[in-house]
């Protein structure tokens, strides 16, 4: 069985996720997928993936190079009364995708303050 068949399932989801720029290659018994996805969310989604074919990553049979297209349509400031979830429903985004754009400032979801400048992704 080769790599791109055993991890047939991971490749289709890049396909499906519309990941950019998306190559699939072996070399040397590993099997190399790089690419671009719109969200952290789509990211996580193929590595979940990947775990579930492999799930404690023993084979080390591949290299996934996924980078996430930073794209953001604003800047949000925070204020008193906010959360994610509320910030969210306005901009028509999920609470996970600005908790996402924003991990160098949120290391908690639930705990965000007034004055924040927060990036929110576009959909």
């Amino acid at each position: 069985m080769s790599l791109q068949d055993k991890y047939r399932e991971l490749i289709d989801l890049a396909s499906e996720v519309g990941t950019t720029d998306l190559q699939v290659r072996e070399q040397d018994n590993v099997l190399y997928i790089d690419g671009t996805v719109k969200s952290a969310a789509d990211k996580e989604k193929l590595w979940n993936s990947y775990g579930e074919i492999d799930p404690d990553y023993r084979s080390a049979d591949v290299v996934m190079n996924i980078e996430v297209a930073e794209s953001v349509s604003r800047e949000y400031t925070v204020e008193v009364g906010d959360s994610l979830s509320k910030i969210g429903k306005a901009y028509g985004v999920s609470w996970k995708d600005i908790f996402e754009a924003n991990k160098d400032i949120i290391s908690n979801p639930d705990l965000i303050q007034p004055g924040w400048k927060l990036k929110i992704p576009t959909v």
